[in-house]
């Protein structure tokens, strides 16, 4: 039985301002939102499910209402942690943290999380909803590093290089038979 799990990366968020946690998201990704809503609601999605994350929620929220479902919010699909700081970390700081954990999985600053940290929590998730939701559409609102994380517990070839070329948002649709991956194809253009 094909069950597809819809990987939805957020839309665009402020870079400043309010926590990561709560950081919402811009004109732009608002519209990206509306537009996110339009495309897979016509993929028949059964189940909403989202990181805790505001912008995560947000980016899926607009489908939600249009298919009168509430998202489930899963804590364990949250943002890899890259600081014990709870505001977003600079471009700057950030890549070389990422680039140094696709060579070290288990590289972390002080208090956060590795790479291998972050996919063993995200991964149960994931393959809780695989049992629980067999044979359903389930769309999850997550963000770039845990999804490329998720999708490369699957397949190797989503690294840090994939991560590099995904957007914001960006949409890829797994197709799994039981908890095996099946395929993958990219949705969003």
């Amino acid at each position: 039985m094909k069950t597809y799990i819809y990987m939805v990366r957020h839309g665009e968020s402020p870079k400043k301002g309010k926590s990561d946690r709560t950081r919402e998201l811009t004109e732009k990704g608002k519209k990206d939102a509306v537009h996110v809503a339009d495309l897979l609601e016509k993929e028949g999605i059964e189940v909403l499910v989202s990181s805790p994350y505001t912008r995560s929620v947000l980016t899926i929220q607009e489908l939600a209402d249009r298919l009168g479902q509430e998202i489930h919010i899963f804590e364990d699909l949250k943002e890899r942690i890259f600081s014990t700081m709870d505001m977003r970390i600079s471009d700057a700081e950030l890549y070389p943290i990422l680039e140094k954990s696709y060579s070290d999985p288990n590289y972390a600053l002080r208090g956060a999380e590795s790479n291998n940290d972050c996919q063993n929590r995200a991964i149960k998730v994931l393959q809780e909803l695989l049992i629980t939701y067999q044979g359903k559409r389930i769309a999850i609102g997550t963000h770039g590093a845990v999804m490329t994380l998720m999708m490369g517990f699957y397949d190797k070839q989503f690294d840090y290089n994939f991560l590099l070329q995904t957007s914001k948002p960006d949409i890829f649709r797994m197709e799994f038979n039981g908890q095996e991956l099946v395929e993958v194809k990219r949705l969003w253009q």
